[in-house]
């Protein structure tokens, strides 16, 4: 009974999607073919027509009072506010603002001589009456043909209606395209979530909030050029294809170029061609791209997303965690509107100092153990094994504080936490603390559980990089495939000499979950990855 039920329910939309297409020959046959008109001329988005028509009406109406029907009967009172609305109308009529908006066409009623459709565009959805008498009897016969999901151009002037709607009353209507496809039922909308990740355009279509994450994404990205402009910053771009993908504890995607028989790989990280700019002279640079790294797909990594990286000359990582706290507090600002926000449920205060806590002093304060305390790698190793942690034999103390702190630490820091002072083990482009050259000038910026970017005092050491570089290339014959390799060409350039700085990363995608309380980072990436179907 089912099958036969789903047959049926194929049948009936193939039926429908015929019945469009017959619709499109019948235009085509008639001369008005909408795939022929190459464009339209907008006035106005929805919004904008809105703010505009209530503007002039308040300016129209200025000293007008609400009507009054305090002591009439229901008739009578009925009465008196259609009489206001007509005086009412009559004095906006005489002074009609004429606007020109295109959309898709989300609802449509026929009544006989008049209908009413709505049509959605970037700014949102206006109702359109549209009358037989205004628009003319042939375009009329031919709006009543059309479909959920049509392309409109409309051209009207505006009013109110008598339910306090603004609309536009219409003059013209112009199909400018057909839709061939039929959009998800009106009431339940797009809501499985693999459909609206593979078919983002229907779900842009059907879902204003979902429409409304990029639209804020854009902005995110908006604003922190902003700000960075505001702090004499350069915007640059660098190679996306390299011979060695460095600058990140990644394995890269594989490649090959044909024209010169060589293969690259696809870049996991933006540092090291720009911190060659800061080689050249150019002191405070930064780029927003997209990297990527062949890792596991969860609700917080995308094989490909969006990284920003900014080098700034002659600081070091205390003058990083000061932009960062500033950046963050200025984002949530002027995109939100405040700089407490909420997030899944959990409030967020962006206004406040952020916590500072060392890698060792957080492990201590949550796991209840002291690596300061511990001797060696093997003494580290048995506090992993007692603590059931599993660990890999090339793992060094600094590794084991490291898995300490992703396993006791990351979850509890909800609220802005800057992580400071890392191992040297797990930060081959870091420089050493003076104080403790078992640890680095780094830290990672936290918030509900996530770490939100990365930032270093930059090695700026030639001979002590090298050292590290042949650390990390014995890991990866060691067999870990995350593991940096020598570049020979930027050891040339820190040879050349290159002034302290400080370094950062950013994930853009998991700051735009936080600012637009998305669950997934699906959610805020037009396009994520998904398996072949």
């Amino acid at each position: 009974m089912a099958e036969a039920n789903n047959n049926q329910s194929v049948q009936d939309i193939n039926q429908l999607l015929k019945v469009r297409r017959d619709k499109l020959s019948d235009l085509q046959a008639a001369g008005k073919d909408p795939f022929q008109i190459t464009k339209y001329d907008q006035t106005h988005h929805t919004a904008q027509a809105k703010d505009l028509y209530n503007a002039h009406e308040a300016e129209l109406l200025k000293g007008r009072e609400a009507v009054n029907v305090d002591g009439l009967d229901e008739q009578q009172a009925r009465e008196k506010i259609n009489e206001d609305y007509n005086e009412r109308r009559a004095i906006m009529d005489a002074q009609p603002i004429h606007v020109s908006i295109a959309g898709r066409m989300m609802f449509k009623r026929v009544m006989g001589k008049a209908s009413f459709c709505n049509i959605r565009d970037l700014d949102g959805d206006i109702q359109v009456y549209v009358a037989r008498d205004a628009i003319g009897e042939e375009p009329y016969a031919d709006f009543k043909k059309s479909d959920i999901g049509d392309i409109y151009g409309v051209k009207g002037f505006l009013f109110r209606t008598k339910t306090g709607e603004v609309s536009i009353h219409a003059e013209e209507m112009t199909l400018l395209t057909k839709s061939l496809q039929i959009l998800p039922e009106k009431f339940h909308g797009l809501t499985d979530t693999d459909t609206r990740y593979r078919q983002r355009y229907v779900d842009l279509i059907m879902n204003p909030e979902s429409k409304e994450v990029f639209v804020k994404r854009s902005k995110i990205i908006r604003e922190i050029r902003n700000f960075l402009a505001g702090r004499d910053f350069m915007e640059v771009e660098t190679p996306t294809l390299v011979h060695n993908a460095g600058g990140a504890a990644a394995r890269p995607f594989e490649t090959h170029y044909n024209s010169l028989d060589e293969d690259v790989k696809l870049r996991i990280s933006l540092e090291l061609y720009l911190k060659r700019l800061i080689v050249g002279g150019l002191e405070r640079v930064f780029e927003i791209g997209r990297v990527y790294r062949n890792e596991g797909i969860d609700t917080r990594h995308n094989p490909e997303f969006t990284l920003m990286e900014l080098y700034q000359a002659y600081t070091d990582y205390e003058g990083m965690m000061e932009l960062t706290e500033s950046m963050f507090k200025y984002l949530a600002q002027e995109v939100c509107g405040t700089t407490i926000i909420n997030y899944q449920g959990t409030e967020i205060d962006l206004g406040k100092p952020f916590e500072r806590l060392t890698m060792t002093d957080a492990v201590k304060k949550y796991a209840g153990v002291d690596f300061d305390a511990v001797k060696d790698d093997a003494e580290a190793k048995a506090l992993a094994k007692e603590h059931h942690i599993e660990f890999e034999d090339r793992h060094k103390k600094g590794d084991i504080l490291n898995l300490f702190f992703e396993e006791y630490c990351e979850d509890k820091l909800v609220q802005p936490t800057f992580i400071m002072d890392h191992p040297i083990d797990i930060s081959p482009l870091t420089k050493k603390k003076p104080s403790d050259p078992s640890k680095v000038e780094r830290f990672e910026l936290f918030i509900n559980g996530w770490e939100m970017c990365n930032a270093y005092s930059e090695l700026n050491d030639p001979i002590d990089q090298r050292e590290r570089f042949a650390a990390q290339d014995a890991n990866a014959a060691a067999g870990d495939e995350e593991a940096e390799h020598t570049d020979e060409d930027f050891l040339n350039a820190l040879e050349i000499g290159m002034p302290p700085t400080g370094g950062i990363g950013y994930g853009i995608d998991r700051l735009t979950m936080l600012l637009t309380d998305a669950a997934s980072i699906r959610d805020v990436l037009l396009f994520p990855t998904l398996r072949q179907i």
